[in-house]
């Protein structure tokens, strides 16, 4: 671990940030139909429950990291294993973050820039930004923390201004009934993006008031989850149910369409920058976290010295995990079953181990 301290807003940044991620843009939640947003809202729910069991965890053990406390709480060995595992989920959702911005540059901006530049760009910022610490990490989050909230209230104010807004589209309420809207939240929505949370364990210990972990981290969930749920709605209002899930990116076609006087238009530019903000820090998060990880494992004195090797398999991950953005999309899919067990299966066993071994200690104490 480095010497570094943030402050409980820059958490707050860094996780509001992390959690709208790639879920603002793509098309997210469509299997509830227009009941999507609705679906997200019970997602919330769950990622609040998963929040609090990764707080217990941390503060029964404040000083490690989340590798740390797997060795401790499921032994040496198989407790190394399984954090080298979570070390390797990190490195894969990381190349999948990287992907899907080179994808959206690919087809929105730079249509004649090859995939592997902007995705070879946007990692090597990654390492310059992560060998700089968590410190620099936390304070540029919270800048760029306004800077969304600003692009975010100028998108919102222009589509709703723009007249193609309407609301009718997501009428009628629970078409499909309860069915849907429970099994696209579960698992699907609570994995991503709540579920991914779990990446905080590894920066919690940098925290200057551990203690008040518990009320930031909800914090953060609640608020950027009722941004993705009102831009679903939006989405829909703007373009169709039929029409959002034929679309890749709805929410880059909801803006293109705003059209005021002939004047302001082609806003396409304010969601390819939301997304660079929010894929950078949230990819940043998951390369720093997979860094500081594999350092503890092996006992390195400087994750500094493994950070480029490890950037450039993300960029081999980015590349070659899928041929085209369809068949990434299936992928990720099929990986959001898969993750039911690394990010809500085991942090709930690693409490439930915890709680009854402390429990045996007491016992055997007296």
């Amino acid at each position: 671990m480095e010497k570094a301290k943030i402050s409980v807003i820059q958490l707050f940044a860094l996780m509001f940030i992390f959690e709208l991620g790639t879920a603002l843009v793509v098309s997210y939640g469509t299997s509830a139909g227009k009941d999507a947003w609705l679906s997200i809202l019970f997602a919330i729910c769950g990622g609040v429950i998963l929040s609090f069991v990764y707080f217990i965890l941390f503060r029964q053990y404040p000083n490690l990291l989340f590798t740390g406390y797997i060795r401790e709480i499921f032994g040496k060995y198989i407790g190394w294993i399984i954090g080298l595992l979570y070390c390797l989920t990190f490195l894969y959702i990381c190349g999948r973050n990287v992907r899907e911005f080179g994808d959206l540059l690919v087809s929105s901006t730079l249509s004649e820039t090859p995939l592997l530049v902007i995705n070879i760009t946007l990692v090597l910022v990654m390492c310059y930004v992560i060998h700089l610490g968590v410190e620099v990490l936390a304070r540029t989050a919270e800048v760029f923390f306004v800077i969304l909230l600003l692009l975010g209230a100028a998108g919102n104010f222009f589509v709703l201004v723009s007249g193609d807004v309407d609301f009718h589209q997501i009428r009628p309420f629970l078409e499909h009934g309860w069915k849907p809207i429970f099994s696209t939240a579960f698992p699907h929505l609570i994995i991503f993006p709540f579920g991914e949370m779990v990446v905080f364990t590894m920066l919690l210990p940098y925290l200057n008031r551990p203690q008040l972990a518990k009320r930031v981290w909800p914090a953060a969930l609640i608020s950027s989850g009722l941004i993705l749920s009102w831009t679903v709605l939006l989405n829909i209002s703007v373009l169709g149910l039929d029409a959002m899930k034929r679309s890749t990116f709805p929410l880059l076609k909801a803006v293109g369409k705003v059209n005021l006087f002939d004047f302001i238009e082609r806003l396409d530019a304010i969601v390819v920058f939301t997304l660079l903000i929010t894929v950078f820090f949230k990819a940043s998060i998951y390369l720093y976290a997979a860094v500081l990880g594999i350092a503890d494992l092996f006992k390195l004195n400087n994750y500094r010295q493994i950070l480029l090797p490890i950037g450039t398999v993300v960029i081999f991950l980015s590349l070659s995990m899928a041929s085209s953005f369809s068949e990434h999309t299936k992928e990720g899919f099929l990986f959001n079953y898969m993750a039911v067990i690394p990010l809500i299966i085991l942090p709930v066993l690693l409490l439930l181990v915890s709680i009854i071994r402390k429990h045996f200690e007491k016992k055997m104490n007296l």
